[in-house]
This record gives structure tokens, C-alpha cells and sequence, in this order.
């Protein structure tokens, strides 16, 4: 998958899903923003959550990279079509439409019920930096929309590219989740409407199915 098409498609999704991320990190993100006290101190916060959280979806990125390119080699059709499916499933998702990838975030659930614990013991954070560890746990929380941003970074064929895409991905969430450290019930409020997630959903449909012509289309020659 041409890796410029991967980038803009990972940000895009994470940037239409913000909604979705702010729903998972909502609480934790409000939290933070509460118990930081000044401006300056709840900005530093959510950079620190938000960087580790960012750090935590590359080295997945990069890791499933490194699975892709030693299972499939070069033949990644596979994993494109894959990625494909799954962006479509997330785009009815986000649409209210179909909610078929709770399933995925039910198989999720079953390691981060071993890592949540790590994260509470951080909390509540009496120094600034502890948001950092905590953003590099709650990046493994449960989420469709982060598992689909894995599954292009499969089908990438190398560590360096998925770690690319899923710091591409994790970029485009950046919006949502440091606005919702200020106006997390005004901001939920919005995205959550029936407008703005039939909008993002349509679009991520339309990015999946351009993901498996190409995928297809790769295949076919």
C-alpha cells in the first residue's frame, strides 16, 4: 500500500473518529484536566498523556509492521484487503449503522484488563510527567478505530512504515482529545450528534473502499 495514501488515510480516520477516541479516553482525559489546577499545568498534562498515548499506537504500529513484513513478505494483499474491511466496518460504526467491530474491542478487552491496573496506579498524578506512563497505557485501551489504524500498519510490510501510519493515526486524534481537556461535555456534545457521526462515518466507508480497490487492484497485477 503506497505509504503516502496509508499516511493520509490513517490521519483522516483518526481525525473523523475523534468523537470515538474522546467517548474511550473521555473520562480519564476530564480527570486530568480537573486535577491539573492553572492553564499551563493542564496543558502540560494533556501534552504528556497525549504523547505517550501517541508513542504507544507507534510502537504497535511498528510492531505489527514488523508482523506483516515477516509473515506475508512482499504478497501484502491480504492485509490491504483486510485493512479495507475494516475501515468500511468502522466507518458504519462511527455512523450508527452496524456495530459489528465490538467484537474486536470485546478480544481487546481481554489484555487490557491487565493493563488498566498499571495505569491506576498512577492515578491520582501528583506530578505532571506521571501523565506520560499513563498515556502509554490508555493507548492499549480497547478501541475499534485503533485496531483498523493496526491492521493498515500490517499491511505496510515494515516497521518503519506502520510505526509511520499509527503515528499518522494518532496525530489525527490530537484535535479531539486535547479540545476535550477544556470543553469535553460541550465538544462530546457535538460530535456525538447525528450529523457529524453519519458524516465521518460515510467518509471513512468511502477511504475503505478506496483502500480495497487498491488492494485489488494491486492484486490483479
Amino acid at each position: 500500500m503506497e505509504l503516502g495514501f496509508a499516511l493520509l488515510s490513517l490521519f483522516a480516520a483518526g481525525l473523523l473518529g475523534g468523537g470515538h477516541c474522546l467517548g474511550m479516553c473521555g473520562g480519564i482525559v476530564g480527570a486530568l484536566s480537573l486535577s491539573a489546577g492553572s492553564r499551563s499545568a493542564r496543558l502540560t498534562r494533556m501534552l504528556c498523556y497525549n504523547l505517550g498515548r501517541v508513542i504507544s499506537y507507534s510502537l504497535m504500529g511498528a510492531l505489527v509492521g514488523w508482523g506483516g513484513e515477516a509473515v506475508f513478505g512482499t504478497q501484502l494483499t491480504w492485509p490491504r484487503l483486510m485493512a479495507g474491511v475494516l475501515l468500511v466496518l468502522m466507518g458504519l460504526y462511527l455512523a450508527d449503522l452496524w456495530r459489528a467491530l465490538t467484537w474486536l474491542e470485546r478480544a481487546g478487552a481481554v489484555l487490557w484488563r491487565r493493563l488498566q491496573p498499571l495505569g491506576n496506579r498512577l492515578l491520582p498524578l501528583k506530578h505532571h510527567w506521571q501523565a506520560l506512563p499513563l498515556g502509554l497505557v490508555w493507548g492499549f485501551l480497547p478501541c475499534g478505530l485503533v485496531y483498523t489504524g493496526l491492521a493498515f500498519a500490517a499491511a505496510q510490510g515494515s516497521p518503519l512504515s506502520g510505526g509511520l501510519v499509527m503515528l499518522a493515526f494518532g496525530l489525527g486524534t490530537l484535535p479531539a482529545v486535547l479540545l476535550g481537556g477544556w470543553f469535553a461535555s460541550e465538544l462530546q456534545a457535538i460530535i456525538r450528534a447525528r450529523g457529524p457521526r453519519l458524516t465521518a462515518g460515510l467518509l471513512l466507508i468511502v477511504f475503505g473502499l478506496w483502500t480495497l480497490w487498491q488492494a485489488l487492484s494491486a492484486g490483479h497485477h
